[in-house]
């Protein structure tokens, strides 16, 4: 396939290169800072599952430079998601379908909005990954998943390709064809650990060691599975255990990406995150004081 990937971050660049390590046309649609970066550095994976080095990259900083594309890979941050618009409309009409990798759920109805709903595919990633002062990828845990299904039926066709383009990469790739409830268990995941590490300014293994703290985390779980259900997606109380579960198994030092976001001075996904769930709350009705409660902490250090 050829494969572009918008958002050359720690997460589009991991999943961009083992497509390309297993054989697989990937073009990095990227802006001028971090396409130099990346031209001085190259990039380069660390991981458990086995090091990468790029050989070869291909760059591009105008989007009209890219001829072929089949399936954009969109990892974004929540925040360059309105900037990111006018190039995504340039690749659909060059034929692309959108896989959104993006944190959240408001960017699905926004991304159909301006898209069209054939164009835009369903999309979940589960992985821990950041890069370091080079521009290189840092992949500290075993988790590499990339969860994807169709949201419209026009889509079994380009899922299909995508699914055997994948067999090969070393990733753990799964196709659904209930995407959303993937979605909102990944998202409802996200917005507890991500608020509670951001807000406490702590690791997991630390805010494990304190009930109170702790207990933070499944609070935000449970409103975060009130919401989904307000929208009929069908979450269970196991859900929220095997989250649970989920952090009780992460290294002492595991942190959200929006934590690592706050220690490094960067702008935070805050209202994309947790400023989205109230905004979802809203609308249905809902309120989520836990929630609310872990977003205004954070709303100061959004920078």
């Amino acid at each position: 396939m050829n494969i572009v990937v918008m958002g050359a971050g720690a997460l589009g660049c991991y999943f961009g290169g083992r497509l390309q390590q297993s054989g697989q046309h990937v073009q990095y649609l990227v802006r001028q800072n971090r396409a130099k970066q990346m031209k001085e550095n190259g990039i380069a994976i660390t991981s458990p599952h086995g090091n990468y080095q790029f050989n070869e990259l291909h760059i591009s900083e105008n989007v009209h430079d890219i001829e072929k594309a089949d399936l954009v890979i969109l990892a974004v941050k929540g925040q360059h998601l309105q900037g990111a618009l006018a190039d995504l409309k340039v690749l659909v009409e060059k034929g692309a379908k959108v896989l959104p990798l993006l944190n959240g759920l408001e960017h699905i109805s926004i991304l159909q909005d301006e898209l069209g709903e054939e164009a835009v595919l369903g999309g979940s990633a589960f992985i821990i990954a950041t890069l370091d002062e080079k521009g290189h990828i840092i992949h500290s845990n075993d988790h590499h998943d990339l969860i994807f299904g169709p949201l419209h039926p026009s889509q079994a066709s380009v899922c299909d390709e995508f699914e055997q383009a994948a067999k090969s990469a070393i990733l753990a790739v799964s196709r659904t064809e209930n995407i959303l409830v993937r979605m909102w268990i990944k998202y409802m995941f996200i917005t507890a650990f991500s608020g509670v590490t951001t807000a406490s300014n702590l690791p997991i293994g630390t805010i494990r060691r304190f009930p109170e703290t702790n207990g933070l985390l499944e609070k935000a779980l449970s409103e975060m599975m009130e919401l989904a259900n307000a929208y009929d997606i069908g979450i269970t109380k196991q859900n929220v255990a095997q989250a649970m579960e989920n952090m009780a198994g992460l290294p002492e030092e595991s942190t959200s990406s929006m934590h690592q976001d706050r220690r490094k001075g960067l702008t935070l996904e805050v209202e994309h995150l947790q400023g989205g769930a109230l905004r979802l709350a809203d609308k249905v009705g809902l309120e989520l004081p836990v929630i609310g409660t872990l977003y205004a902490l954070i709303k100061p250090f959004e920078n």
